[in-house]
């Protein structure tokens, strides 16, 4: 016997055992995908951090698992949960939806598809060449609907941290508080953002944003995102940056392009209160989740 041909072969079967898996990354902001429509995925939170880990595991910034659609009224494609690297769900990503979206969009040959998650139902649609617009839903501007701790005026929220400070406080299917500054690059952001994050006004925490705006059609962005990471894009972010822009009145145009340290990406103020985002995706690999004994 080819001990060589057997050894290949018994790799193989080990290997084939994990779950499949596609990477995935809108702007360098990148996702491990799993589809669990025919056979149930879910991986306990040790199990979502080993995946997550990128000295360790395969590395991502979140964990997507497509389910079947909850919602059976609707015309809506698939159900997608989104995990963080700490293993906690979160309402609404972006970049992520994005992404999901082309590979739905590429199995079943439509042009148009309804992604749903806890945030909500996102109608996407194809743009350019590998290119998704993603319609966001409403920028909801109440206190409670953020939410913060106790009622305030969100246009202008009571807390600051070293050279940030006078937020907007907004929900487009998770946290945010955006912070304009007059030049983005003296912001540091890894410095700041923790302590804003993770403040009591936030009882679910929120996603710190510093933005800069460049004219009346450009506006540069830098978001500290739950669970604690500097990243290098958030769509959400961006959606929320030129909502906040909008109602500080820094900004009157409705569409935006909004710069992030990977890139950027459009962002349209549509008239019935909606948001839609419009940005690149790319596929980076494809594999096997490790079999977790």
């Amino acid at each position: 016997m080819n001990s060589s041909v057997h050894k290949q072969d018994g790799l193989a079967t080990l290997i084939a055992k994990g779950r499949p898996f596609i990477k995935m990354h809108g702007l360098r902001n990148d996702f491990i995908i799993v589809d669990g429509r025919e056979e149930a995925y879910q991986p306990s939170q040790a199990e979502i951090i080993s995946i997550c880990d990128r000295h360790e595991g395969i590395g991502a910034d979140e964990l997507l698992i497509i389910e079947p659609a909850k919602d059976s009224s609707r015309d809506i494609y698939a159900f997608v949960r989104i995990l963080n690297p700490d293993g906690r769900e979160v309402e609404a990503c972006g970049n992520a939806t994005r992404c999901v979206a082309w590979l739905f969009m590429t199995e079943s040959g439509m042009d148009v598809v309804t992604v749903e998650t806890l945030g909500g139902s996102l109608a996407c649609r194809k743009s350019e060449a590998k290119q998704v617009t993603v319609n966001m839903g409403y920028l909801r501007t109440q206190w409670d609907e953020i939410p913060i701790a106790h009622a305030m005026d969100t246009l202008h929220l009571d807390i600051s941290a070293g050279p940030l400070h006078d937020p907007v406080g907004m929900n487009i299917g998770n946290p945010h508080a955006v912070f304009f500054v007059t030049n983005l690059e003296k912001i540091d952001l890894k410095e700041w953002g923790p302590r804003l994050q993770t403040d009591p006004l936030f009882p679910e925490e929120a996603n710190i944003g510093a933005a800069q705006i460049v004219d009346q059609t450009t506006l540069k962005l830098s978001v500290w995102e739950r669970p604690g990471s500097l990243t290098t894009a958030c769509g959400s972010g961006a959606c929320a940056a030129v909502g906040a822009a909008h109602r500080r009145g820094l900004i009157r145009q409705k569409k935006i392009k909004v710069m992030m340290p990977a890139g950027s990406v459009g962002i349209e103020l549509l008239a019935d209160g909606t948001v839609e985002m419009t940005g690149p995706v790319k596929t980076c690999y494809r594999g096997y989740l490790p079999v977790f004994t």
